[in-house]
């Protein structure tokens, strides 16, 4: 059984993080083509990963859909991020797009607790639930940018979200040395 998942929740806690760090202070700086390689490396795991567990569902049951197709959604907006930036376009398509894909993560976070899937649903939920409400709120912090009590408030939001997928992901990390060491591939076998 293949099971990147570590993988994918890693790469969701530095894209928390660079999001976090571009609301607080790289919004409204004059090189915003800083921000691309970070967006784009982002953007790229996220993308990879989530197509190819959405394609060949590698794991056991809702999982896939769950982390694959959410990644796919965050990987997408993290590249559109990135081509926008080096094109010198406007952000806000890209927050559109954020925008529904935030309310797919909230849905899916609600339903994580609901049907008490993985082994923390609450804290995987909440993660969902949290990453939701940025893209939700990412068209409005985009014209409310000028405010900054607002764009404070969005970065820590952003970096809780980012600290639950950390402990997911770490976790995750631990888990899975342990749980796949004796693991052999078929053609190993």
């Amino acid at each position: 059984m293949i099971n990147y998942i570590s993988l994918m929740l890693i790469n969701l806690v530095a894209g928390h993080f660079l999001l976090a760090y571009y609301i607080y202070e790289g919004l409204d700086n004059i090189r915003q083509k800083r921000w691309i390689p970070g967006f784009g490396m982002t953007g790229a795991v996220a993308l990879v990963t989530g197509l190819h567990m959405i394609w060949t569902w590698p794991i056991r049951g809702s999982f896939n859909v769950a982390f694959g197709e959410m990644s796919v959604l965050f990987g997408i907006v993290f590249m559109g991020a990135a081509v926008a930036l080096a094109a010198d376009w406007d952000l806000i398509t890209v927050t559109i797009y954020a925008f529904f894909a935030g309310l797919a993560a909230i849905v899916v976070g609600v339903r994580i607790i609901n049907l008490d899937m993985t082994r923390r649903p609450w804290m995987s939920g909440i993660g969902f639930i949290i990453s939701g409400l940025g893209g939700v709120l990412s068209t409005p912090s985009l014209y409310l940018r000028n405010n900054p009590t607002l764009r404070t408030v969005g970065a820590v939001t952003i970096i809780i979200a980012g600290l639950i997928w950390a402990i997911t992901g770490y976790l995750s990390y631990w888990g899975h040395l342990a749980d796949y060491s004796d693991w052999v591939p078929p053609t190993l076998r």
